[in-house]
């Protein structure tokens, strides 16, 4: 799962499938255990583009600034 998009989908996934009734106790576990580990992600995710939404909202634009737009670097994909 690379994209932003995919994981919170998936954790949306993992957290219906938690709140069912009829899952064994091992498999709640195990799904919640790979919810926490998106959530994570997914908060370092947000927490990247916060950064970069405050910086371009700080900053004063001139017409010669081209403001670095990339949020995840090749590594992070």
């Amino acid at each position: 799962m690379k994209k932003f998009e995919e994981r919170l989908a998936r954790l949306e996934e993992i957290s219906e499938k938690i709140k069912r009734a009829d899952i064994p106790l091992e498999e709640a576990l195990a799904a919640f255990e790979e919810g926490i580990k998106l959530a994570k992600t997914l908060e370092k995710d947000i927490d990247k583009i916060e950064s970069k939404v405050q910086i371009l909202m700080n900053q004063p634009v001139q017409p010669q600034d081209k403001p670095e737009l990339e949020l995840f670097s090749a590594d992070d994909v």
